[in-house]
């Protein structure tokens, strides 16, 4: 376990690289056993303890506190006759891929292989092949958590079940989870890839409106999302990027019939780039094709029950190349396995699509443009999502319905009633991939 030195500002540093974190005390922790020092340390002197893997997220307010670094926790074992993995809290989504795919199986990760898979998870986790296969809170078999009382408690559905439900879609608001078991799928194969458009001569809104109405016709097995990106004209992008505003569908499907249910796709317009193709599970991070670099953003999300076309569109306009910074666009097609009924706090299930605006911007300036875009969307919006909080976390309104706020409260005094950690109930969510 090591405390503040020389080293602090590379310890410290997360991919978000807009906000900064000044903690009394860092926590480099290799062990379960650094973990538990750290967090009766912080009960002992009444100091509050947030937790950091990546940094994709934010992992909530500690000046004066303890942040607890557990990026050399990495350590992943796969059983491939149970098909789960065991996951450290460090782990990023990269490894538990790299490690099942040998075996023929896949774990239900995000679209960026570099985030931590267990903050992720935590928050739900909103994977890849979503709709086939649900969250990735609903496979979790058991978690390692340290409480506030400083104990490392064992939690499994049927052995502390309150603490089950709390902690996938809770997250490190009742401790933090030093490992856990996963399920996995299946799966060694998928049809997937992107076919992007030239914004400036398909109008994103058309692009939108078909969108919308072909995912209307789709089978649960096929997960898609629509993005809008206007990329500025920098010499460090790609010539193809450079200076264009690409409006993109992007689709993952395990079954045999990806081409034809694409089809449809096809027909909106000119083609900018077409991605679409089989491929093994290992290049699925290829799909979104997410940036791997630290950089600034600020953003958030809109669970919405449907998507309202004409308000979304005025949010493409708004967001779009005249914007004051530069902003994506992301809308989620959720909806079947997502719907099914879990053991876990995960909330908003009934929500069909999920709308996020990441803004390449500090805080204020990002805010300029994204408020006024979200308010747009306000009179169909269900509640936020946790993981996509980006920097917006410290704000509790629409992250849980009001059950699930109350239940979550009453397992916050049981589990954390020194409120160590961050409130993820009426304060800073506190999750950082």
């Amino acid at each position: 376990m090591t405390y503040m030195n020389s080293h602090t500002a590379q310890e410290l540093a997360g991919f978000q690289t807009g906000f900064t974190v000044r903690p009394a005390h860092l926590v480099v922790a290799s062990s379960t056993d650094d973990i538990v020092a750290a967090v009766r340390h912080a009960a002992a002197e009444r100091l509050p303890v947030v937790v950091q893997a990546t940094g994709h997220g934010l992992p909530g307010p500690v000046e004066g506190g303890v942040l607890v670094s557990t990026r050399r926790m990495d350590r992943v074992t796969v059983d491939p006759v149970a098909r789960t993995a065991r996951i450290q809290a460090g782990v990023r989504w990269s490894q538990v891929v790299e490690a099942a795919a040998p075996h023929g199986l896949a774990p239900l990760n995000g679209s960026a292989p570099g985030v931590g898979a267990v903050s992720y998870t935590l928050g739900g986790g909103l994977g890849i092949l979503a709709r086939e296969f649900g969250y990735a809170a609903d496979h979790v078999r058991a978690l390692d958590v340290v409480t506030g009382d400083g104990r490392l408690r064992q939690v499994t559905r049927e052995f502390e079940p309150g603490l089950y439900w709390g902690l996938l879609g809770g997250g490190h608001g009742l401790g933090i989870v030093t490992e856990l078991e996963i399920g996995l799928v299946p799966v060694r194969t998928l049809y997937g890839g992107s076919l992007a458009f030239d914004g400036r001569q398909v109008d994103p809104a058309t692009v939108l409106r078909a969108y919308e109405a072909w995912t209307r016709t789709v089978p649960d097995g096929l997960t898609s999302s629509f993005a809008a990106v206007p990329y500025p004209d920098l010499p460090a992008l790609p010539p193809r990027l450079r200076g264009r505003y690409v409006v993109s569908v992007r689709v993952a499907h395990t079954g045999a019939d990806g081409e034809r249910l694409v089809a449809p796709l096809r027909e909106i317009g000119p083609v900018l780039a077409d991605s679409l193709r089989e491929m093994p599970y290992t290049e699925s991070h290829t799909i979104h094709s997410d940036p791997d670099f630290p950089h600034t953003y600020y953003g958030d999300s809109a669970v919405l029950g449907e998507l309202d076309i004409p308000a979304t569109g005025e949010v493409l306009r708004r967001t779009g190349p005249g914007a004051g910074a530069m902003v994506v666009v992301q809308i989620n097609h959720l909806g079947g396995a997502l719907t099914e009924p879990a053991p876990n706090s995960v909330p908003w299930r009934e929500g069909r699509f999920l709308v996020r605006l990441l803004a390449m911007a500090e805080r204020e300036r990002a805010r300029e443009t994204l408020d006024p875009a979200f308010a747009l969307l306000a009179p169909g919006t269900l509640g936020r999502a946790v993981n996509f909080a980006f920097g917006a976390g410290d704000r509790s309104e629409g992250l849980y319905d009001d059950e699930t706020r109350k239940r979550l409260a009453g397992l916050k005094s049981q589990y954390d009633p020194a409120s160590l950690f961050p409130d993820h109930v009426s304060g800073f969510s506190g999750f950082s991939g």
